[in-house]
């Protein structure tokens, strides 16, 4: 059910809302989003009630791009404090024991939209501490996780597969954290992940956009036939409409429009295709994780202050793989990305632990030279000659007709 009113109606509406779930001790958690207030790098912030000093207390998290910082508030201080922080966010969600409500507005109006609780049960209140059991993004009860051999017929994780759920948990944070800062022209959200696997992520994230009252258009893209079939037949038990699965690779499949691209572990330049797909298409994120880093290694030519440094093997390697995604990160800067190069799953999970995540900073009608700059003085100090991500959009600019040597 949605309504619209003036932004003030619906805040108070969202207010009274929040006020009786913590009178009838129902209140999960609020996630306030877009934020835009004079907070620098606020990303979101989460309120909840804990148990602190036997006394409850309203517990704000703010969640910076670089650190958390939490702050407790007396419990009479929740709804005022709650209407303070409603004034700088474009978006907020109230998770109780037996719905959700969504708070959207802009200058003009306010949708107020309801629906069944998608969250798990709350732990008992005598539990609600600073030992509170870590938020997860995807329920265990999702029907897609027992196919896939995450869950058992009692929707109870698998202890082997352990790692693969916080694996899908982070990501899925990652990519939340991250779609609250991209501009969706409308609810519908285009999604490709090319290399998609057995779909794990690619279930989740489908999964994740439904249960916030989005459209989700997913295609999954996968070389092996087996892996294409495995996951349709998962996507039509779990009754996932919109969700597919393509046989072929990132030079195969060409989407004609896409909001959101995927490349976890594509392989060497394949990656450099994937970046590129996204980029063309004007994609408002881009996620990889970038492996079997190659192209680079037999051009590096160590500059003589670190001859000493490189001549080991190991550290070749390193300094090669470092290289070529420095360039793609910067490559995405200079075409209008917000870019972040960070730890994904910790070394215990996967060696294959890096990520870069872009998101569209705004339209790009010429790249920026600055930042070109630095990557000709990167190759120039390296030897570097040839960088496929950088060919490539060498090659698109100038079917433009827009000259960018780089």
């Amino acid at each position: 059910m949605s309504t619209l009113a003036s932004p003030s109606a619906q805040e108070q509406q969202f207010l009274e809302a929040f006020q009786q779930a913590i009178d009838t001790q129902k209140l999960d958690r609020v996630v306030l989003s877009q934020y835009k207030g004079e907070l620098e790098q606020l990303e979101k912030i989460t309120l909840r009630i804990i148990q602190l000093n036997q006394e409850q207390v309203l517990s704000c998290l703010y969640r910076h791009k670089t650190q958390d910082i939490t702050k407790n508030y007396p419990l009479a201080q929740a709804q005022s404090q709650l209407s303070q922080l409603l004034a700088d966010c474009k978006q907020a969600n109230l998770f109780t024991l037996d719905q959700e409500i969504q708070l959207k507005k802009n200058k003009k109006k306010a949708m107020l939209s309801m629906s069944k609780a998608v969250t798990a049960a709350a732990k008992p209140k005598e539990q609600q501490g600073h030992d509170r059991e870590k938020q997860r993004y995807v329920e265990q009860s999702s029907p897609f996780l027992q196919p896939l051999g995450i869950t058992d017929a009692q929707a109870q994780i698998i202890p082997s597969m352990a790692r693969k759920w916080k694996q899908i948990n982070k990501f899925i944070e990652i990519f939340a954290g991250a779609l609250a800062h991209i501009h969706l022209s409308e609810q519908s959200v285009r999604v490709v992940d090319f290399g998609s696997g057995k779909g794990y992520l690619t279930f989740a994230l489908y999964d994740y956009l439904q249960k916030q009252q989005l459209k989700p258009w997913v295609t999954g893209v996968e070389l092996n036939p087996k892996m294409v079939e495995f996951c349709q037949s998962v996507a039509k038990a779990a009754d996932f409409q919109q969700l597919d699965f393509f046989q072929g690779d990132v030079r195969t499949y060409q989407p004609e429009h896409l909001d959101v691209m995927i490349a976890l572990h594509a392989c060497d330049v394949a990656t450099d295709f994937a970046i590129h797909t996204g980029i063309r298409l004007n994609a408002q994120m881009i996620m990889c994780a970038p492996c079997c880093h190659k192209e680079l290694r037999p051009q590096l030519q160590s500059p003589s202050v670190l001859k000493p440094m490189l001549q080991f093997g190991i550290h070749a390697g390193q300094q090669a793989e470092m290289l070529t995604d420095t360039i793609r990160a910067l490559l995405l800067k200079a075409y209008g990305y917000d870019t972040k190069v960070f730890e994904f799953v910790s070394l215990e999970h996967t060696s294959k632990n890096k990520m870069i995540l872009a998101t569209k900073r705004a339209d790009v009608h010429q790249p920026d030279q600055a930042v070109l700059a630095q990557i000709r003085e990167l190759k120039a100090m390296y030897g570097i000659q040839k960088h496929s991500l950088e060919l490539l959009l060498n090659d698109q600019w100038d079917q433009q007709g827009i000259g960018c040597k780089c």
